[in-house]
């Protein structure tokens, strides 16, 4: 029985002769559909916001392989770095000028204010000022310690109207610090920036922006409010102080006036200066107090203090070249309006200073008007900005 469904499970299929032949091709009809947008691949066992891949096509341009070569290298440009070392290098500089010459000064006004109190001859204590400067600078040329400028009549023409007004401020300063204190003569010092604007604007006919005008007031009231408070006030002191300020508005006129296209640095600027300042002074000096005079305030000066003295002229005399000499040395490397600002700076150290070493008695009142006085000056130099 099982043989016999085997057997029938495997017949053959009858098939007629019509059921092998070869069935026609069915004919192929074209849908027009319109073409369906291309789908970014996906992959569904992922996050299917993005592709896997993204291939763009893209033509393969030929490429070369060649060996590194040494003459090709590029250096690393480090001119950012250079840059940062110079400013900073000039900076240090700087300040080490002002450090410098806010020292000097300090220095030179207390020993001028000391041998002025032990001997009251301003004309001879500035023509030693400039002497001890003249002298140390035609050493330091004749040992070629400082390259000599080279100078011509026309530059010597130029420097003369500069030599009469620094002369005129010089002596004048030394006379207001001989009458009365130096916190005193350098407060009313600070009022310079008034006298440069109205000298520029009425003399010059130059204009300034009104934030430059209202700087003044403080000056002014701070100045005003300083003098009318001084316990020790004294009309010949205040007046030097004017003088002086007057002066050195015009020396520095003339200076910039002179001085264009003249290749000579401030070190020997101001070398030069002082030799033709200590030719105009000598004459009035000896004119004005006279070898007799001095004679006698030198010898009754030693008697009271002792050797002490000769030292405390001869310290005045160089630091006075010192301070004045860094300052021009600064002012080749720095604005003016940056010089200006240490100029006021300078005052302040001064007028502290002074205060502390001879006990100044001062009124809070008076202290106020410095201190406004002071501020004017610094509010000067950035509306000049």
């Amino acid at each position: 029985m099982m043989s016999s469904v085997r057997h029938s499970a495997r017949q053959p299929l009858a098939f007629s002769d019509t059921s092998i032949r070869k069935a026609p091709t069915p004919k192929t009809t074209h849908l027009l559909l319109p073409p369906a947008p291309l789908s970014k691949p996906k992959c569904f066992a992922r996050d299917t916001s993005k592709p896997l891949l993204r291939l763009q096509p893209r033509s393969l341009a030929p490429f070369e392989c060649r060996a590194y070569e040494a003459d090709r290298s590029q250096p690393l440009d480090l001119s950012i770095d250079e840059e940062t070392t110079s400013e900073a290098a000039k900076r240090l500089k700087i300040g080490i000028y002002f450090a410098t010459w806010w020292g000097l000064n300090v220095v030179f006004n207390i020993y001028n204010k000391k041998v002025l109190n032990a001997f009251p001859y301003p004309w001879l204590t500035s023509t030693l000022s400039l002497a001890a400067g003249s002298l140390m600078m035609l050493l330091s040329w004749g040992s070629r310690i400082v390259e000599p400028p080279k100078t011509d009549f026309d530059f010597w023409k130029s420097l003369l109207p500069v030599a009469v007004a620094h002369t005129i401020g010089h002596v004048a300063a030394t006379v207001s610090m001989s009458k009365v204190a130096v916190s005193f003569t350098h407060i009313i010092k600070s009022a310079e920036p008034a006298f440069s604007v109205l000298v520029s604007r009425f003399l010059l006919g130059e204009s300034f922006p009104m934030p430059v005008y209202f700087s003044l007031l403080p000056i002014v009231g701070g100045c005003a409010l300083t003098a009318a408070t001084e316990l020790n006030f004294n009309m010949i002191g205040f007046m030097g102080a004017m003088i002086s300020n007057l002066a050195f508005v015009f020396r520095n006129i003339f200076s910039k006036k002179g001085m264009k296209g003249k290749s000579v640095g401030g070190m020997n600027y101001y070398a030069c200066l002082s030799l033709l300042s200590l030719a105009l002074l000598t004459p009035f000096a000896i004119a004005v107090e006279g070898p007799r005079m001095w004679a006698a305030g030198w010898q009754q000066a030693v008697s009271q203090i002792g050797p002490q003295f000769v030292w405390w002229v001869a310290a005045q005399s160089i630091f006075y070249h010192l301070y004045n000499q860094v300052s021009y040395m600064s002012l080749d490397q720095i604005t003016p309006l940056t010089f200006s600002v240490g100029n006021t700076m300078k005052r302040i150290s001064v007028i502290v200073s002074s205060i502390i070493i001879f006990q100044t008695p001062i009124q809070p009142v008076n202290a106020l008007g410095a201190a406004i006085a002071i501020l004017g000056t610094f509010l000067y130099s950035q509306a000049k900005m």
